[in-house]
């Protein structure tokens, strides 16, 4: 809201000095700011809200050190992130654009399905939460959303120079072009030198008409990303600090993405694909990794708070979808290795002891406990040790996706 303030005290009033609020640079650096000032400020009070509704945690015994000590830690503290990032955003973003409208619905819908999950937890005393079916279900929901918006939005392009020449310069002897904005299912292969991909080409050799139905390629995977993100970070969200901490350092990398992708400038000098308006979500990006560094004030250890389902799945939302809009997905893997990881070894853990408890009578274990953090804390790592280095881990490969860029 204020960005329209300001640009009508600009345009209409000629007001010196508002035309900065013009800038995503400087748009992003009071988001920041005012998340963290929102999440450290009144993240207290939200916390002490919490504890007074008696919203804490139910800790299962697994036999981990520390344990016992974290019952009754008020959880849902995934609301802290969710208020810290939407309140800059309105004020800031320019809401009309049509990314932002995405991350905002995309920031309610998960942290509803979050809210609705911690809410049976603790109030229903049910430790199963919201029934998985319907986790997924909600998952699949957004990601229909999603999908079906960045497909037929008209607003959702990219750009390349047209084909049709328009001018002929004789001195340069050459002729000039326009540039053209198109819709396309393309997405980046990291690491390729041409690494351009078209999800449409996987129905080529189905049928010619293969463009106009690439949307039954490309829904379904934005759905698939969108589940195995959130649910990986829900997965990660078990020790003190450690969801917030390695998505903030993701999120962070994602914002460069953003940022290049959307200025026509630095895409042009890198050689990467100019997407026409995503650079604004480079002001939600620095709210959520605002909101995200404020939340670890409480969240660190010995953790004030838990973000809860209300946090996790709505990080992992958000998460997979600044990815799939800024068409680096397939980065995914390795810029949230810590998630990919800790899914995959629940499903290792589990497939593993269902095939040995069929054949031979008797489950058997690859690990002492999934998902992967548990392990290191049966094996005796303290976990704060085992949060910092997992971090370590995810700083040097959001480096390694940055440097993607121009390593092909």
């Amino acid at each position: 809201m204020l960005y329209y303030l300001f640009e009508y005290l600009d345009k209409t009033l000629d007001v010196p000095g508002t035309g900065v609020f013009q800038y995503i640079t400087f748009r992003s650096a009071l988001a920041i700011m005012l998340s963290l000032m929102i999440s450290t400020i009144y993240g207290k009070k939200i916390i002490n809200f919490l504890r007074n509704q008696q919203v804490g945690e139910t800790v299962r015994e697994l036999g981990l050190e520390g344990q016992t000590q974290k019952a009754g830690t008020p959880t849902m503290g995934g609301l802290i992130i969710i208020i810290a990032t939407l309140i800059p955003v309105v004020l800031l973003a320019k809401l009309n654009n049509i990314y932002i409208i995405l991350l905002i619905v995309t920031t309610l819908w998960m942290g509803t399905i979050g809210f609705i999950d911690d809410y049976i937890k603790i109030f229903k005393k049910d430790k199963q939460g919201l029934k998985g079916i319907f986790k997924v279900i909600g998952q699949v929901g957004l990601g229909l959303i999603v999908g079906s918006v960045l497909y037929f939005h008209p607003g959702v392009t990219v750009r390349e120079r047209s084909s049709t020449p328009i001018t002929f310069n004789q001195s340069q002897n050459e002729i000039s072009q326009i540039p053209v904005d198109y819709k396309s299912t393309t997405t980046t292969i990291p690491f390729t030198k041409n690494n351009e991909l078209d999800y449409a080409q996987i129905l080529k050799p189905f049928t010619d008409d293969y463009q106009n139905w690439a949307w039954l390629v490309f829904i379904p995977i934005v759905i698939f990303i969108i589940t195995a993100v959130s649910n990986g970070a829900n997965l990660t969200d078990g020790i003190d600090g450690l969801a917030a901490g390695t998505s903030a350092i993701s999120v962070l990398a994602l914002g460069i993405f953003t940022f290049v992708s959307g200025n026509i400038i630095f895409s042009s000098y890198l050689n990467i694909m100019y997407i026409p308006n995503s650079g604004e979500m480079t002001v939600f990006i620095a709210s959520f990794v605002g909101a995200l560094i404020g939340f670890l004030w409480y969240n660190s250890y010995p953790a004030s708070v838990f973000m809860g389902d209300t946090g996790s799945l709505t990080i992992g939302g958000i998460i997979a979808v600044l990815a799939i809009s800024v068409r680096k997905e397939m980065l995914l893997p390795v810029l949230c290795a810590i998630f990919f990881a800790e899914s995959l070894s629940v499903i290792i853990q589990v497939s593993y002891f269902k095939y040995t408890k069929k054949r031979f009578g008797e489950g058997r274990r690859v690990f002492l406990m999934s998902p992967l953090h548990h392990h290191y804390q049966k094996k005796g790592y303290h976990e704060s040790k085992i949060v910092t280095r997992f971090w370590i881990v995810t700083i040097l490969l959001a480096i390694v996706s940055i440097v993607t860029l121009k390593l092909r």
